[in-house]
This record gives C-alpha cells, sequence and structure tokens, in this order.
C-alpha cells in the first residue's frame, strides 16, 4: 500500500506524535481530560460545537481530589496556577438548538468564573453551517480531538448499561448508552491542533492566542499510550465564507482511503447520507475481488426530525449498497443490548482501512461535513510499518470487542482463524451485548420528496430562494407585485398607528399623564414591586420608550424608591431584550434593526463594555433594538449589564433629580425651563463627546498593536 497521507490534498499536515492513545467512550475520555485540565500550566484551548459547565467530568465513588464538574474545575485550576488562560470557543448555535443546551453559556462560564477565562461564541460560519470541531488543546503540549463534545448525554462507560445512573447527571432525564471516540496525541502534533485552534479563535474573534512555551507535558499518568513516537494527520472541512478558502480534505481522504482499500473497510458513524462516499463504497463492491465493508450506524438517530429526514436519506443509500453488493462483502449492523428498549447512540466517526490506517474525528459521513461545516478528524498511517499495524489492528479488535460483548483476544483469535472478517463477527454474534444486522425498511411515499430535499442534508449553503424552492411550487409563490404590496400595507399600517397615537384619543391613554394615574394606581397593589419590573419587562420587549417609563416611575414614587425601580426595571428590561437577542439568530436581528446598526454589533463586538455605556447615554438606536443587537452579537452578559447601569444612571439621577423642571419645560416651555433643560442637554452631549473621544483611542490603540488575548 502507497502513503496515502498527502499534505494539501487530503490533509492540511503531518507532525509526530510522542504519544497516541485511543479513548473509547465518555468515560474514558472525561477522566483524562479532567487529569490534564486539573495539571495545566500556561493554557487552555477548547473549540466546541457544544459544551456545558455543569458536566460532572468523573462520576461514581472515585476519590475526587479535586472538583468534577467542568465549570468548577476550570476555576479550580486558573486560581491555582496564576499563569493560566483559558480559551473556550463555541458554536454560536441556531435557535433550533436552545432548549437542548445550557442556557446562557456566557453568563455560566463568564460571570461564574475566573476573568482569566475567556468565553465566545463563533457565528463565522455560511448560512445554515456550524461548527463542529471538538478539540482541547493543553499547553500546546497534550491535545483531544474526536467525536466527543463536553456537554450533556456524552458520558458512558464502555458497558453501556441501559440503566446507569450515571448517565444521570442531576439536571437532564436520563440519557441512552452513549459510544464515541476521542483521540489524544502528545507533542508536535498536540501543538500542530493548537495551531489550529488559535487561527480558529483569531477568525472568529479578531484576537490572537499566544503559544505556550510550556515544557511540561500534562498527560494524564494513568492513560497508556496505544502508540508511540508516530505521525499523525490532521485533515479538516472548512466551508467557504467571506475571504476564507474551502477546504475539503475530509472528503478526499474518504475517497483515496476507499481506494487504496485490500481487505476490509471498517466504518462507525453516526450518519450515512453522503452521496460521494456512498458511490465510492458500491463501485469497491461490484469489484470481483475488492475488500469487504462493515458499517457500524446506530438503530435510529436521535431525535424524530433526525430520524424522518437523515435516517430516510440513509435508508436510500444502503438499499443502493446492497443492490452493488454481488459478491457478498457488504455488512451493516447496528449495536444491540438484548431485553432494552433503548438502543445505544452510536455517535462516533471512525475509519479503519486494513491495518494501515485508523482515522478518529468530528466529520460525519454525511454532505454537510464533507462541504458546510468545520470538521477536524485525525489519522495514523502504518506506511509498512509492523508495530503500526498491530496497534491499528487492536483498535479495531478493541472497538468490535466491546460491540461484540467479547474480549479484544476473542476478535483476534477469530480473526486470525477466519479469512473474512465478516464471518468472524457473525461467528462472535450473540451475546447481551452484540451487533445485529440493520434491517431493511419498505419505502415510504414520503421517501422520494425527503431525498430530494436539500435542507435535509445540503452540500452548499441553502439560500432562502432555494429553500423555498424545495417546498413551494413557482407557480403558488408570491409576486413582486403581492410582496411589494404587503410591505407597503405593513408600511401603512405603522405610519395609521403612529397618526392615532399623536391625533387621536389613543394619545390620552399613551401620555405621560395618563401613565402615572396607571401607576399611581398600582402603587398601593400588594404585588406593585412586581407589577412595575413586569411593565418593564413588557416594554422593552413591545419597544416602548424606556425614558417615559422611567420619568412616570420616578413621578409615581418617592425619589430614592423611585430611582430603584428605574435601575431594576431598566436592567430587568435590557436583560430580557438581550436574551431574546442571543437566542434569534444574528442574521436575523440585522434585519430588524437595519444595516446602520451593522457598524454597532461589530463595535459591540470589539468593545462590549465601552460600547454599552456610550449607547445607553447617546440614544443612536431604540432602547429593545440595542438589547437585541447586543444579544446577538454574544457580548459578554455581565459587560452588557455592568455597561447598561452605568450608562443607564446618568438619566436615571438627572431625572430624578430634575423631574418637575423637565415635566414643565415640556410642557410650559419659557426661558428658565428651558434654560435648565439645555443644561441637563449640555452635561449629556458633553459626557458623549469625552466617552467618544475615550473610545476612538481605545479602538485606535487596539488595531494599531493587537494586543495578544
Amino acid at each position: 500500500m502507497n502513503r496515502l497521507l498527502v499534505p494539501g490534498r487530503n490533509c492540511w499536515r503531518i507532525d509526530q506524535a510522542d504519544r497516541v492513545s485511543f479513548l473509547i467512550d465518555g468515560e474514558n475520555y472525561f477522566r483524562a481530560l479532567h487529569s490534564a485540565i486539573a495539571h495545566a500550566r500556561h493554557c487552555i484551548q477548547i473549540l466546541a460545537w457544544d459544551i456545558d459547565s455543569r458536566i460532572e467530568l468523573i462520576r461514581g465513588a472515585e476519590d475526587k481530589t479535586c472538583p468534577t464538574r467542568l465549570g468548577e474545575l476550570l476555576n479550580y485550576a486558573i486560581k491555582k496556577n496564576p499563569a493560566l488562560r483559558v480559551f473556550i470557543l463555541n458554536w454560536d448555535y441556531s435557535l433550533f438548538f436552545a432548549a437542548s443546551r445550557e442556557f446562557l453559556p456566557n453568563y455560566k462560564f463568564e460571570l461564574n468564573t475566573h476573568w482569566r477565562l475567556r468565553f465566545c461564541m463563533d457565528n463565522i460560519h455560511p448560512w445554515g453551517g456550524s461548527h463542529h470541531q471538538k478539540v482541547v488543546v493543553i499547553d500546546d503540549t497534550v491535545a483531544f480531538s474526536g467525536g466527543l463534545d463536553i456537554t450533556r448525554g456524552r458520558w458512558d462507560t464502555q458497558e453501556h448499561c441501559p440503566d446507569d445512573p450515571r448517565r444521570d447527571n442531576g439536571f437532564y432525564k436520563m440519557m441512552r448508552p452513549y459510544h464515541d471516540v476521542q483521540m489524544a496525541v502528545s507533542g508536535p502534533a498536540a501543538a500542530a491542533l493548537g495551531a489550529l485552534v488559535r487561527r480558529r479563535f483569531s477568525r472568529a474573534t479578531r484576537h490572537r492566542i499566544r503559544q505556550s512555551d510550556s515544557n511540561s507535558v500534562p498527560w494524564p499518568t494513568e492513560l497508556i499510550a496505544d502508540m508511540t513516537d508516530v505521525p499523525v494527520a490532521i485533515i479538516r472541512t472548512e466551508p467557504a465564507y467571506l475571504h476564507y478558502p474551502e477546504v475539503r480534505e475530509v472528503e478526499a481522504l474518504y475517497l483515496d482511503a476507499i481506494a487504496a482499500a485490500c481487505r476490509l473497510i471498517y466504518i462507525e458513524n453516526q450518519y450515512f447520507t453522503a452521496g460521494r462516499i456512498a458511490r465510492a463504497l458500491a463501485a469497491r463492491l461490484e469489484e470481483p475481488d475488492g475488500p469487504e465493508i462493515v458499517l457500524l450506524l446506530p438503530l435510529e438517530t436521535d431525535g424524530w426530525l433526525s430520524q424522518s429526514t437523515m435516517d430516510v436519506l440513509r435508508k436510500n443509500l444502503i438499499r443502493d449498497l446492497r443492490q452493488a453488493d454481488r459478491h457478498g462483502r457488504l455488512a451493516v449492523y447496528y449495536p444491540h443490548i438484548e431485553g432494552s428498549d433503548q438502543a445505544i447512540n452510536l455517535h462516533a466517526k471512525i475509519l479503519i482501512i486494513d491495518d494501515e490506517l485508523v482515522r478518529v474525528g468530528s466529520a460525519n459521513l454525511n454532505n454537510r461535513s464533507m462541504w458546510l461545516d468545520s470538521e477536524c478528524d485525525l489519522a495514523v498511517e502504518a506506511a509498512g510499518e509492523s508495530r503500526i499495524k498491530i496497534s491499528i489492528a487492536n483498535i479495531r479488535n478493541r472497538l468490535l470487542g466491546e460491540h461484540l460483548g467479547v474480549s479484544t483476544l476473542q476478535v483476534a483469535r477469530a480473526t486470525e482463524s477466519n479469512q473474512s472478517f465478516i464471518a468472524s463477527i457473525e461467528a462472535l454474534r450473540g451475546q447481551l451485548r452484540t451487533l445485529n444486522p440493520l434491517p431493511s425498511s419498505p419505502v415510504s411515499d414520503t421517501d422520494s420528496l425527503v431525498s430530494s430535499a436539500e435542507l435535509v442534508d445540503p452540500e452548499k449553503p441553502v439560500s432562502p430562494d432555494r429553500l423555498m424552492a424545495q417546498f413551494v411550487r413557482e407557480e403558488e409563490r408570491p409576486t413582486a407585485r403581492r410582496r411589494i404590496g404587503w410591505w407597503a400595507g405593513l408600511l401603512l399600517a405603522a405610519l395609521a398607528l403612529s397618526f392615532a397615537w399623536r391625533w387621536t384619543p389613543l394619545n390620552e391613554w399613551l401620555n405621560i399623564e395618563a401613565l402615572t394615574a396607571a401607576m399611581t394606581w398600582l402603587k398601593d397593589a400588594p404585588l406593585s414591586p412586581l407589577i412595575i419590573i413586569a411593565v418593564y419587562l413588557i416594554g422593552s420587549a413591545v419597544a416602548f420608550p424606556v425614558t417615559m417609563l422611567i420619568i412616570v416611575t420616578i413621578l409615581t414614587f418617592d425619589t430614592w424608591p423611585g430611582v430603584f425601580y428605574a435601575f431594576v426595571g431598566t436592567a430587568l428590561g435590557a436583560l430580557g431584550s438581550y436574551g431574546l437577542g442571543y437566542l434569534i439568530n444574528a442574521d436575523t436581528v440585522r434585519r430588524l434593526a437595519g444595516r446602520k446598526l451593522h457598524k454597532l454589533k461589530r463595535r459591540l463586538e470589539r468593545h462590549g463594555l465601552l460600547t454599552i455605556i456610550v449607547i445607553r447615554i447617546i440614544p443612536i438606536a431604540p432602547f429593545t433594538i440595542v438589547n437585541m443587537v447586543a444579544g446577538a452579537s454574544h457580548i459578554r452578559l455581565h459587560e452588557f449589564m455592568i455597561g447598561t447601569i452605568i450608562g443607564m444612571a446618568p438619566g436615571i439621577i438627572i431625572i430624578s433629580l430634575f423631574t418637575d423642571r423637565v415635566i414643565e419645560s415640556i410642557q410650559s416651555p419659557d426661558a428658565v425651563n428651558l434654560a435648565t433643560l439645555a443644561a441637563i442637554i449640555a452635561v449629556i452631549l458633553s459626557a458623549i463627546f469625552f466617552l467618544n473621544r475615550w473610545l476612538k483611542r481605545r479602538t485606535e490603540n487596539e488595531w494599531n498593536s493587537m494586543p495578544n488575548a
């Protein structure tokens, strides 16, 4: 077998690893990760599709000398070592995933942890794409990469006991058994993964992370290396976006590896919907002396939506493979536990070619992992070295031993005594934990619709027009005239509402006197503080002028209670609309806010606290819109809240001190009242001027020097 891994073609780079270990299932990975984090000296870098601060890395009755929850452990490591910094880059997920993720991770990782931990959300990707890499790098000397995120539902033992209570972390329902694999590497290969993380962090945040110069090797003492002194390749998918070029090494290596296989193609994967990969496998099956192909897939994917879409695409591709299997060299299995109604969630992404190549990573066998999502796989090639070939065979036997409920030695003996690898699996099947053939299911009436929809598993970003074309016939789409008419009607309705507000009795219900009377009535209510705060929350949600609410609050109550209620109500109202913007896709907020606020969004991302302070004093946009843009920009929650309180303080205090004069200036604009109002405006404009100058100097200094993060 010729050398398969070629940098620039099917991998990014190849670097030597002092040690390599294959961590099968979450228990082994999380324990090793816990040890590495606890011994970190300089820098911890994490790339994640999902991450949860509440995850218990070590479970059961083990000796716990330091915290086991991820957030607490990171805090512990930072406080123990003054030189340690932590950088976490998490996918800026869509609203669709919000229910299954930790609420407000910015708050959990930023405000609840040490200031030397920086948590950022990454939204530098095409529409419909995601950042799917799962990488942790410790001191640039030890790194982990594979299919496991540090989040809910990933922890499990290799026994996959159906009712293991340790899978219940206390804050979500019992998860079903879960199988996945992560690779650990040390030495130059770990430093190379550190470079990958730094590049992506810089792309997403415009901040650089210094490379660690640590001589420490926080390799977990209990972690036995499966290989030593071997070259490790890094394989990526990166979609074309902005000025960043497309990278499709994941697909290239799959196609090259399938074409190069002589005896066996062994695949474990969560999905199987990539048409090019399926066609390459079918071509090998049609050869009279081609390799055997063993596919291990979940019985069904996770969630009803995936089952009704991705599983349909998978069924069609497997049907095509079975039709191409003229020589009986294809076997498709799913892991099964006898007597259990919980199917194992096979989430791994593994490829083993003969005894020559082993590949573990984040990339699924679906189209989006080949084109649209960012991915990171690691691969080791034997290149004729017998010691590496033996290690690759042993890893495959360990995986099969777990699935079949037998020992690694039993698998090795079976494969030695059978010329057919599939025959070896068949001879070992039948234990309580085993591999069952994936059943064929009949074609339903909806299969053809799903298989043709680009939304299910897109190869490239799907524009709204192409998305509409998938589901709405051209003759049923609204014409340009109808769309223009709809927008014109909406504009006329808004103008009519504004006219009514200004010139009809509606104005009597929404003026200061009417609102003051309503607030006075509420003042003596038993739950008046909660009602007032609710008014601020509702007002913020519907973009009601917050300044009017502040004035009414201070007019209704005595000075200091009014100031207190105004501060609390404003802060909670800001938090509510911030949360709404956080959950809504950033592009949606930008469309709501308008193009002019794009500059504000970029400034918020770079100077969250200072920008919030300034725009609270300078009313450049409505209160609610600013909050939503801030939430969509994913600036740190504590910066947003501190900036809001500081920025709103001058206005609230001025209103509290000069309320009568302000109201009188509006109602009776004589010289004295106008002079007082002019003085108030002068104070605000002075604050605007000096804060703008300060912010401008800070911005120029940052971009000129670009300090290391």
